[in-house]
């Protein structure tokens, strides 16, 4: 199943080069080198996806503006997609790191409350005298 609508694949092969503005046949080297996966329906036919198209149109930039050959291209794609990867996860870390600070925080206020005594901060290296309360308090 696909993770959403762009990754959907409803797009036969002619109709995806269409699209890309190439040749069906270039379709089908794309993915002989695994530079493009396209879904497959139960008779095996190739199925484009909205995301398979941009990948097309990504692969044909890199190679016929900046000179890219198809090799580099697949070296390209798959540190893209590495990236893309790494800044989810990234993503996801930054909201645990988030919940649990929210979660110390209210730990940290509860733990305030809770405390009879008074807080107090002494700058480093002064002396105190500490006066002990009467058991009447």
């Amino acid at each position: 199943m696909a993770k959403n609508k762009k990754d959907q694949p409803v797009y036969m092969i002619s109709i995806a080069a269409k699209l890309a503005g190439m040749h069906p046949q270039t379709l089908r080297i794309y993915e002989r080198k695994k530079l493009v996966r396209p879904g497959r329906t139960e008779k095996s036919t190739r199925l484009y996806s909205d995301s398979n198209i941009e990948q097309l149109k990504d692969i044909q930039r890199l190679t016929q503006e900046d000179g890219v050959n198809l090799a580099g291209v697949k070296i390209i794609m798959e540190m893209k997609r590495k990236v893309e990867r790494l800044n989810f996860e990234s993503d996801e870390l930054k909201k645990l790191a988030e919940e649990r600070r929210a979660k110390l925080k209210e730990e940290i206020e509860n733990v305030h409350k809770s405390y009879k005594r008074e807080i107090v901060l002494v700058p480093k290296g002064e002396i105190i005298k500490i006066r002990k309360r009467s058991s009447r308090s």
